[in-house]
């Protein structure tokens, strides 16, 4: 039996003997019905017993995993419900993620080093996940610093929906010259001398970066399940058990999707994966629509993988952008194509999920629905949401809510929120979006991150963005008329995806019945003070009582993966999401405190030096990089 010693518990001969037991936890159920407990069973992938150890004993036999949680905080497992996983999979291993770095100059020597290991050939992409306001500098990398970092080796660093920066390899990669005409919507910005400069815009779209992003060399094969399972590995990490994949561009179905339905047939999943289907090619939506009507139909698949409608987009030309460093843009009419969309889908009993970032949009959309609610198409039973929102009225979510909708929020303001502020004030930003409005009119609120290519992945920003109203850049964005309590926080990230995929029965809560989906936490997420809530991680993760992640105490409990490939992948050597100290020490203390982990350090190399193993004279260390 894998098991950590337990005292007290003796294995039974019970033929209802769980798989799994986790105890002496503090167990944060979500069920109101018996708001918390000590020790979970489950067998079979199902949550059998929620209670205390002496509710859990006679369940214990000679195969269960018996795990001690130690005292800790235990949650329902996360549920992200916009996440592009099935994208971001493909990718993880080829990024140099930059999420949670706390200074460029980090960064920038992140990004040397693995330039010196990058192939010729291949691309160093630092792609989302990050803001130059997190950055103790305040500021993008600049050309000259990624030429310096990297002479030879084509690198591309994405921020945000607004911008990308080349250096003169990557340019010359892309195949960008004087002669190349600017893209509708995005301009590739020239110097003096009619040469790209290295700096693409978003002017407002960003499908000027995302088309050149895909000039880079992509993985095959065995190396897009290996990347894929290592993506799904590290959202474990932070305690998610579940995902709405959102789609978005460049992702076909059914090429781009055969990578997670290879995974699933395998039992390869570590994450329980709804997906939607978003058309790629404008002009031709309605046949792609009217297509996969014919394949499939939502809910099909399993619990680990099912289709779960359309969108984000369903038609492109209805899509505003979320460049808020732009002015908003003015959509050309759309409402006849997009009436065609969204009948056809109603008709035929899909669901679909719509991006909306300005209330301009959302008007527009509705008053298609309420046409087609004459007719009877509004409610009809068929799940449909908005996503983003960030301007969203009072008038339109009584709308919304009059015609059956739901509402999905990302924390896209962490990264943006100065940029907000900057176009459209504190007043606007302070509801942006408007969280306590939804919430009040008793919309389904599901919370997610957009992650990968702006946000990080990390679910805790978002939850400490939807507590605190702070932006990454520690800029309070929204009072607390528009916050919410942390509990509330965690059922958006919970109970309200579950019901976002028509799973609120099996999935959300920890309860008899329900998937045995949890995570014991490194830190008590109701107690920790504020600040603390975005440096918390999952130190056990369990899906469907298959323990997918195990760190600390627990290390090596959880399932082996392949090594990561390529082998110079950067997350073979930085790892995905790069942690920093939780906060609560004061200045002096911290600099106390690092004066002495200073002191230690010489002192140690003193001591190797007089036993050999190291110069007698300390080393300098040369950055080339940063000279000046």
């Amino acid at each position: 039996m894998s098991t950590m010693p337990v005292g007290g518990l003796v294995p039974s001969a019970a033929d209802n003997a769980a798989d799994l037991v986790v105890r002496n936890a503090k167990i944060h159920t979500g069920d109101p019905g018996r708001p918390g407990a000590e020790s979970i069973a489950i067998r079979d992938g199902v949550i059998t017993v929620v209670g205390d150890d002496k509710d859990v004993a006679p369940h214990i036999g000679p195969a269960t995993k018996v795990v001690d949680a130690l005292g800790r905080r235990m949650i329902p497992g996360l549920n992200d419900s916009h996440l592009h996983v099935i994208r971001g999979g493909l990718n993880y291993v080829l990024e140099l993620r930059w999420d949670g770095v706390p200074t460029l100059r980090q960064g920038l020597a992140m990004l040397r080093e693995q330039a010196a290991r990058t192939p010729k050939g291949q691309w160093v992409r630092v792609v989302g996940g990050w803001s130059a306001e997190q950055f103790a500098e305040r500021r993008l990398p600049t050309v000259a610093e990624l030429n310096a970092a990297a002479p030879d080796t084509p690198v591309f660093v994405l921020h945000l929906y607004q911008s990308a920066v080349l250096n003169r390899a990557a340019l010359k990669a892309a195949g960008y010259t004087k002669d190349t005409p600017d893209p509708k919507g995005g301009q590739i910005v020239q110097g003096r001398d009619g040469e790209p400069t290295g700096m693409l815009l978003a002017a407002p779209s960003a499908l000027i970066l995302y088309s050149t992003l895909a000039k880079a060399p992509m993985l095959e094969g065995e190396d897009k399940k290996t990347s894929t399972r290592h993506f799904l590995r590290e959202l474990n990490r932070f305690g998610l058990t579940s995902a709405i994949d959102a789609a978005g561009g460049f992702q076909n179905f059914p090429d781009n999707y055969s990578t997670v339905v290879e995974l699933a047939k395998a039992g390869q999943l570590s994450l329980r994966i709804a997906y939607h289907l978003f058309p790629q090619t404008a002009g031709q939506e309605i046949d792609d629509l009217a297509r996969w009507i014919e394949m499939a139909r939502p809910e099909d698949g399993d619990e680990w993988l099912r289709l779960n409608g359309a969108g984000e987009n369903l038609t492109w030309a209805a899509a505003d952008f979320e460049n808020f460093a732009e002015p908003r843009p003015a959509l050309a009419e759309y409402e006849s194509e997009f009436e065609k969309a969204v009948r056809l889908l109603m008709e035929n009993g899909w669901g679909f999920r719509l991006h909306a970032t300005y209330d301009e949009t959302i008007r527009r959309d509705l008053a298609v629905f309420e046409k087609l609610a004459a007719e009877g198409l509004f409610p009809a039973g068929n799940r449909w949401l908005f996503d983003h929102a960030e301007t969203v009225s009072a008038d339109s979510l009584d709308r919304i809510a009059a015609l059956g909708g739901a509402m999905s929020v990302q924390n896209r303001l962490s990264f943006q929120g100065e940029a907000f502020v900057r176009r459209y004030g504190p007043g606007a930003a302070a509801d942006a979006p408007p969280i306590r409005a939804m919430l009040e009119r008793g919309l389904t609120v599901g919370a997610g991150t957009d992650a990968t290519r702006v946000s990080t992945y990390n679910p805790w920003i978002a939850l400490h963005w939807l507590v605190s109203g702070r932006t990454v850049g520690d800029l309070v964005v929204r009072p607390p008329h528009n916050r919410v309590d942390r509990q509330t926080a965690l059922a958006m990230f919970t109970e309200a995806g579950a019901a976002l995929t028509g799973e609120a029965e099996v999935k959300g809560v920890l309860k008899p019945g329900c998937y045995g989906d949890l995570t014991v936490l490194s830190e008590d997420y109701f107690a920790v003070p504020e600040p603390n809530i975005a440096h918390i991680e999952s130190l056990l993760t369990v899906v469907g009582g298959r323990i997918v992640y195990a760190a600390a105490e627990y290390q090596g409990l959880d399932e082996e993966l392949p090594p990561v490939s390529p082998a110079w992948s950067p997350v073979a050597h930085f790892g995905g999401y790069q942690a920093t100290p939780r906060t609560g020490l004061s200045g002096a203390r911290q600099a106390e405190l690092l004066g002495q982990a200073v002191a230690e350090s010489d002192q140690h190399r003193q001591w190797r030096a007089r036993r050999g193993l190291a110069p007698e004279t300390e080393s300098t260390v040369f950055d080339p990089c940063f000279s000046l």
